[in-house]
């Protein structure tokens, strides 16, 4: 109303008719009903692309609880007879496989592999890799972990600490890969070659007990972690290196000894000797 008054103000002021006048007004209500048809059909193009992407997003997430639950299924249904006596537990969540009791698994402040956890390795290594197989067009890493608690003896600091025990983690996990490869079993699985990875994490995931301290026999594990790229396109992360390719410590995530996947030991914090 107030855009007609406005031309009709200016047409009068140029000493048009009504009849000029009204045939002006019509063409300027013709052009904005033309904009608000073409702002109409943006809003309704831009709705229906929202859906689309919620949908997309809603599949994807589908297609990777199912793989989730596949894997697991696969690994549980191969090992689970033996995770009480190899003292392992198998995660749900994050498809991990961890290992405890760092006195079975490492020589006291040292990366070499006991008797009893190389016994262990020649077993799982071989059936791991093979039970993963049919998985590996959508795995982008499979990484060996390895995790300390964050003492060590004679470390003057908790810097020092930290970084004591990174090195034995790294060595740990790399003897642990370096075992494997030496199985032949193993050595056949090209595609595990091309997807594993050994990384160290000293105390950078911890496990906390029920008050919130951190359990230094719990923290101190190995584990097997399954990564897949469904979840990477689920959280938009597609295209990025994985924690080992990229080099980057990953940030300190205090873990809850009652609610992760175990408290699996690896590289302990060792004490001298």
């Amino acid at each position: 109303m107030i855009l007609r008054r406005l031309f009709a103000r200016r047409a009068r002021a140029a000493g048009e008719t009504p009849s000029e006048q009204g045939s002006q007004w019509l063409a300027v209500a013709d052009l904005m009903a033309a904009l608000m048809m073409i702002f109409l059909f943006i809003a309704v193009l831009h709705m229906v692309q929202v859906e689309r992407s919620q949908a997309a997003h809603e599949e994807t997430r589908s297609e990777a609880l199912a793989l989730r639950d596949a894997i697991h299924a696969a690994l549980l249904d191969e090992f689970e007879e033996d995770l009480e006596r190899w003292n392992a537990e198998l995660d749900r969540e994050d498809l991990t496989l961890s290992f405890r009791e760092p006195e079975v698994l490492f020589e006291q402040s040292s990366a070499a592999i006991r008797p009893r956890f190389e016994a262990i390795l020649e077993d799982f290594m071989p059936r791991y890799a093979e039970r993963l197989r049919p998985f590996a067009g959508v795995i982008r890493e499979v990484r060996i972990e390895g995790h300390t608690s964050s003492e060590w003896a004679g470390a003057e600091d908790a810097r020092e600490a930290y970084f004591a025990n990174m090195d034995l983690s790294q060595r740990r996990t790399r003897s642990v890969l370096e075992y494997a490869w030496g199985l032949e079993r193993v050595r056949g699985e090209d595609w595990f070659r091309e997807r594993v990875a050994a990384v160290g994490m000293s105390s950078s995931r911890r496990v906390l007990d029920e008050r919130g301290r951190e359990d230094r026999e719990a923290s101190r594990r190995v584990e097997f972690s399954v990564l897949t790229d469904f979840e990477s396109r689920l959280l938009g992360e597609a295209g990025e290196p994985g924690a080992a390719e990229a080099g980057v410590m990953p940030v300190p995530r205090p873990l809850h000894s009652d609610s992760h996947s175990g408290p699996h030991s690896n590289s302990g914090a060792p004490t001298p000797g």
